[in-house]
C-alpha cells in the first residue's frame, strides 16, 4: 500500500494567468476546467496523457471492462481496439463517444495480435449498478470525474468492488482539494476555503449551479479501503500547468508529444499539487 501523500496548505494549482506567465490570459478556474470538451492546446494535451496513462493501465489480455466514464470520455474506444470487451454505460441511446486522439510517442504498449473488442452501449444510470450480476468484470473504468460527480462516492465505489472479479482492478480519477480551493478562493468564500484542507467531506459548488465533491490523497485511500479495495497508486493526472502548456504550443504548435513526456516524467514523484488526482485500485483475492 503506498504512502498517502501530503496535501499543500493553501497552495492552490497553477492556472492560465498566473503571475509569471504574463503573455497568458487571465481565466477563472471554472471557466477553463469546468468544459472538458475544450479543443484548447490544454485540453488536447490532457486527453493525449489521459490516453496514455489509461493505455498503460489496461490489462494485458482482453477482459471484460465496465466504462462508467460518460460519453466525454475519450479513452473507450482504446479499450475495445486493445480487445476488451468494454460495457459502456450512458444516458441516453442517442448519445455518441467523441472521437478519440492519437496516442503520442509510442508510449502506449499496443496489442499483442488481440483482434479488437466489442463495445456494448447501455443506457443506465451508473449511481445504481444493481442490473449488474456480482464478480463479473475485470476492470471498471471511473474516469472524466464520474467519481467526483456522484456526491455519495461511497455508494458506487462499493458496487464497482462488488460487480469486479477477484483481483479485477479500478482505474478513477477525481477533482483534487487544490481545484476545490481554487474555485473557493474565486468565488470569495473564505470561510470555507480556511476549512477545505481538513474538511471530512468538501463539497465544492461551481457557477452554474453544479456541486463536486473534492478530495485528498488520504481520503481516496480510506474510500478505497471502506469499499474493500485495496489501492495500488494515485498521482495528479497531470502537473503541468494550463499555462505552461498553452504557452509553449502557442509558440511551437507541434510540441505535443514532447509535453506529453515530460508530462509522463514529472508525474513519477509524490507531489500531488494537480487539480485532477488519477488512482489505480484492486480487488483482493485474485
Amino acid at each position: 500500500m503506498p504512502q498517502p501523500g501530503r496535501l499543500p496548505g493553501p497552495r492552490t494549482p497553477r492556472l492560465p494567468g498566473d503571475a509569471g506567465d504574463l503573455d497568458s490570459p487571465i481565466r477563472s478556474t471554472a471557466a477553463h476546467f469546468g468544459a472538458s470538451d475544450s479543443l484548447s492546446a490544454y485540453w488536447r494535451f490532457y486527453w493525449a496523457v489521459a490516453g496514455v496513462q489509461m493505455a498503460r493501465w489496461l490489462p494485458r489480455e482482453p477482459g471484460r471492462i465496465l466504462d462508467l466514464s460518460g460519453p466525454e470520455f475519450r479513452g473507450t474506444p482504446r479499450a475495445v481496439a486493445a480487445g476488451h470487451h468494454v460495457v459502456a454505460l450512458l444516458p441516453s441511446a442517442e448519445t455518441t463517444y467523441r472521437r478519440e486522439l492519437s496516442l503520442v510517442n509510442g508510449h502506449a504498449p499496443k496489442p499483442r495480435g488481440h483482434a479488437p473488442g466489442r463495445l456494448h452501449r447501455v443506457v443506465a444510470d451508473s449511481t445504481f449498478l444493481s442490473g449488474i450480476a456480482s464478480g463479473v468484470f475485470d476492470a471498471v473504468i471511473a474516469d472524466n470525474r464520474v467519481l467526483s460527480q456522484h456526491l455519495v462516492t461511497e455508494t458506487l465505489l462499493a458496487e464497482i468492488a462488488r460487480v469486479l472479479k477477484p483481483g479485477g482492478r479500478t482505474l478513477m480519477c477525481v477533482d483534487s482539494v487544490v481545484l476545490g480551493m481554487a474555485l473557493l478562493a474565486e468565488q470569495d468564500c473564505w470561510p470555507e476555503l480556511s476549512y477545505a484542507p481538513s474538511a471530512d467531506v468538501l463539497l465544492v459548488p461551481w457557477p452554474d449551479g453544479s456541486i463536486t465533491r473534492c478530495f485528498t490523497v488520504e481520503q481516496i485511500d480510506e474510500l478505497l479501503t471502506d469499499a474493500g479495495l485495496e489501492m495500488e497508486w494515485v498521482k495528479p493526472r497531470t502537473v503541468l500547468s494550463a499555462s505552461t502548456v498553452e504557452m509553449v504550443m502557442g509558440k511551437d504548435p507541434k510540441a505535443l508529444n514532447r509535453l506529453v513526456e515530460m508530462e509522463l516524467k514529472a508525474s513519477g514523484g509524490e507531489d500531488y499539487v494537480g487539480v485532477h488526482l488519477l488512482a489505480s485500485a484492486v480487488k483482493p483475492g485474485g
